[in-house]
């Protein structure tokens, strides 16, 4: 591997994930950097409204911001990391906007859930497996 390389930054965030000892949901949440968000405001504030997914590592973490444009036209910029070009969904209502960045935020919150748990399995099998061999 090289050093940048993005196979590096991934193999970082699994150990990271599974050196994380296991935490009441309260701080499972603040902990793995669950959505920085705020409220969700009604026209015309919605402007601007975003929310990161979970993770470690700001290099990995999804972000959706919902950004107005001409004829109270909404589209949702969705980037990962802070380095990287969007992609952009819509036109769509000031509601549907949101509701998509709320939607997509909590997908990724799952989905970050159930691979740290999976991880978590794997890591507690493979102990045993060893002690086992140890004996």
């Amino acid at each position: 591997m090289t050093e940048g390389d993005p196979t590096d930054h991934a193999l970082a965030t699994i150990a990271s994930i599974l050196d994380q000892p296991a935490a009441p949901p309260e701080a499972t949440k603040s902990d793995a950097g669950e959505a920085q968000s705020r409220p969700a405001p009604k026209e015309p504030g919605v402007d601007g409204y975003s929310k990161s997914g979970p993770g470690p590592m700001e290099a990995v973490r999804f972000k959706w911001t919902v950004r107005r444009e001409a004829g109270d036209r909404y589209f949702v910029d969705e980037t990962i990391g802070e380095n990287s070009r969007s992609i952009t969904t819509g036109p769509m209502s000031a509601d549907d906007a949101v509701r998509f960045v709320d939607d997509q935020a909590s997908e990724a919150r799952q989905r970050f859930e159930a691979l740290r748990n999976e991880m978590a399995g794997r890591a507690a099998a493979a102990d045993v497996l060893r002690k086992m061999g140890e004996s």
